[in-house]
């Protein structure tokens, strides 16, 4: 099952592909408006950062768990749900580097070709890595969440959806539209704090987890303790 997720999550790199294209086109045709039009730079920049590409990647990666994952046996404890989102975000990010990594190829001489392979390494394996990790198992936990609150279950997924949009987008926003020292320091601070954060996460749906066991996503059995 982790190998599923991984590949399944490798492969819905390339409709995101397709979709954020679509979608970027109908940015700029937007653009042409005299509504549109209007809107300052920074407007333009956060559709940009979190709607065509923060909340399709992060609707993507849900999906491949949700489809995949929900409705099979193996699926067993709460615990597993943040397990399965972060394995789907690595195999969502190792096909994503790829091709960032071998993107300047026929633009670049040799000199730059290296250089930039060396900053888009650093800054895709490392950053973009942990970005697509944390936000997926922030989601994950308010998935897991939802095992124990069925009357909530919708609300509890639109809320960790929403919080993983909202971290991958103002991470990509501040990376490339913010000034220097800024541009590293809002990012530096988004990857620590949903670090921490997912930590505290797992260490509470250990807990949360000896009390119920999952037998499928909509139906929780209570383990009674003596």
């Amino acid at each position: 099952m982790i190998l599923d997720v991984f590949l399944y999550g490798v492969l819905v790199t390339i409709p995101v592909f397709f979709v954020q294209t679509q979608l970027s086109e109908i940015l700029k045709q937007l653009q042409w408006f005299d509504f549109f039009h209007s809107f300052p730079v920074v407007v333009n920049n956060i559709l940009k950062w979190f709607v065509v590409i923060a909340f399709t990647e992060e609707i993507f990666k849900y999906l491949v768990v949700k489809l995949v994952v929900f409705k099979n046996r193996e699926l067993d404890e709460p615990l597993d749900v943040i397990l399965y989102m972060i394995v789907a975000a690595l195999g969502f990010a190792a096909l994503e580097n790829v091709l960032y990594l071998f993107s300047p190829i026929d633009s670049l001489s040799f000199q730059d070709l290296f250089s930039t392979t060396i900053t888009i390494s650093f800054i895709r394996f490392i950053g973009a890595t942990l970005l697509h990790t944390l936000s997926s198992g922030l989601l994950g936990y308010f998935l897991a969440l939802s095992f124990f609150n069925i009357q909530r279950r919708a609300a509890l997924t639109v809320v960790g959806l929403s919080l993983a949009v909202i971290l991958h987008g103002f991470y990509n926003f501040s990376i490339i539209t913010l000034k220097s020292p800024i541009n590293f320091i809002i990012p530096v601070i988004i990857i620590l704090g949903s670090a921490l954060f997912l930590f505290y996460a797992f260490n509470r749906i250990k807990k949360l987890k000896g009390l119920c066991k999952v037998e499928s996503p909509f139906k929780i059995n209570p383990i009674i303790k003596k």
